[in-house]
C-alpha cells in the first residue's frame, strides 16, 4: 500500500474527471510514453477501469524500441488489460515537434477503436501551451490552451502539477523514462520548460503556471460562448444550399449581413464556414484576410486559404455581395 500523498491526489483527480466527463465509457486507453506523467496516469487509470496502454514509438532516438518495450512491461505490471506498441514514421511537415505530434495522434486515433484516450498532459504543459500561443500571436483560441475533454482525447491531469506525477512514480516504485528531447534546447517547448518558466516564476514571485492555466480556462469559457453565438449567426447569413443543412463549398455567406455582426462573432462565422468548405490549418492571418473581403471591400481578388488540396488552391472570394469558395489550379 502506498502512503497518502501524490498517488492519492492523482486518484482523486482521475475519479473526479471520470465522474464529470467519462462516466459512460466502460473501458479506456492511455497514451503511454514511459515518462512520469503518462506512467503515473496509467497506474491510477488501470485501477479504475479496464485500461489499454498505447505506446507510440516515434523511432527518432537510439534505443526507442527498448524504451517502448519497457513501457509495455510496466503497463502490464500495473494492471493494464493490454499494452500495444505503435511504431510510426515521422514526417517533416511543420517542423520536428509538429510532425511527431501529427504521427502520434494519427496512430492513437487508429489504435483506440471506439475507446476514449487519456493523455498525461499536466498543468505545467497547459502553461507552456499558453505561452506558445502568446508568443505566436495566434489569437485567443490558442491561448485558451488544451481542453480537458475533446473527444476522443481526455486530459484528466490538467489541474495537476508535473511534480505530483514525479512524486507518484516514486511512491509506487516506478522508474519513468527521461526523454532527452525534454531538455534539448533545439525544441521550443523544452526551452520554455527549462529556461522561460523558471525565470518567470522567479521574476513574478511564483504561481505563474497556475495563473496561466486559469487564464486558459477563462478564455475557453469565453470562446465557447462566442462560438455558440457564431453558430447561430452562421445559419442566418448562409446563402445557397438547403436551409438548416451543412455549410460548405456549395454555400456562400451574405457579405452585407456579415458586416453587421460584431467582429468577434463575424470572424468565427467565417472560420467555421471555411472549415466546413474544406479549409485546413487556418491561420489568424488568413481569417482576417477573408474578413477584409467583408469589411474592406474594394473589388479586390480572392484570398487563398489553407487546405489539403493537391495541385489546387482553395480560394475565398466575393462576388455579387456573397462570399464563396472555389478551387483554382496551382
Amino acid at each position: 500500500m502506498d502512503r497518502p500523498g501524490a498517488v492519492a491526489a492523482l486518484r482523486s483527480a482521475l475519479a473526479a474527471f471520470e465522474r464529470a466527463w467519462a462516466g459512460a465509457d466502460d473501458r479506456w486507453c492511455v497514451a503511454l510514453s514511459g515518462g512520469a506523467d503518462s506512467l503515473a496516469l496509467t497506474a491510477v487509470a488501470a485501477e479504475l477501469k479496464p485500461t489499454t496502454a498505447l505506446i507510440v514509438d516515434h523511432q527518432l532516438q537510439p534505443g526507442s524500441a527498448e524504451v517502448a518495450q519497457t513501457a509495455r512491461r510496466q503497463a502490464l505490471q500495473l494492471g493494464c488489460v493490454a499494452a500495444r506498441i505503435l511504431r510510426v514514421q515521422v514526417g517533416t511537415a511543420g517542423g520536428p515537434e509538429a510532425a511527431a505530434r501529427t504521427a502520434r495522434y494519427e496512430a492513437l486515433s487508429t489504435a483506440r477503436g471506439e475507446a476514449p484516450v487519456l493523455l498525461g498532459h499536466t498543468l505545467d504543459d497547459q502553461a507552456e501551451t499558453v505561452l506558445l500561443g502568446l508568443g505566436r500571436g495566434s489569437g485567443p483560441r490558442s491561448i485558451a490552451g488544451m481542453r480537458p475533454h475533446d473527444p476522443p482525447w481526455y486530459r484528466p491531469l490538467l489541474g495537476v502539477r508535473r511534480s505530483v506525477t514525479v512524486a507518484a512514480c516514486a511512491e509506487l516504485g516506478l522508474t519513468p523514462w527521461q526523454d532527452p528531447h525534454n531538455a534539448d534546447p533545439r525544441f521550443t517547448r523544452s526551452r520554455l520548460r527549462t529556461e522561460v518558466m523558471p525565470l518567470l516564476e522567479e521574476v513574478l514571485g511564483g504561481g505563474v503556471a497556475e495563473a496561466l492555466a486559469r487564464t486558459a480556462a477563462a478564455l475557453r469559457e469565453d470562446t465557447d460562448a462566442l462560438d455558440e453565438l457564431a453558430a447561430r449567426e452562421l445559419r442566418r447569413v448562409v446563402v445557397g444550399g438547403e436551409e438548416g443543412g451543412e455549410t460548405g463549398a456549395a454555400t456562400g455567406l451574405d457579405a452585407r449581413a456579415l458586416e453587421r455582426l460584431p467582429t468577434a462573432i463575424r470572424r468565427r462565422v467565417i472560420r467555421v464556414w471555411l472549415l466546413d468548405g474544406g479549409a485546413a490549418n487556418l491561420s489568424d492571418h488568413q481569417i482576417r484576410a477573408v474578413d477584409t473581403l467583408v469589411t474592406g471591400w474594394r473589388g479586390q481578388g480572392g484570398v487563398a486559404v489553407g487546405s489539403p488540396l493537391r495541385r489546387q488552391r482553395l480560394i475565398a472570394a466575393r462576388r455579387d455581395g456573397v462570399l464563396r469558395l472555389h478551387r483554382e489550379p496551382v
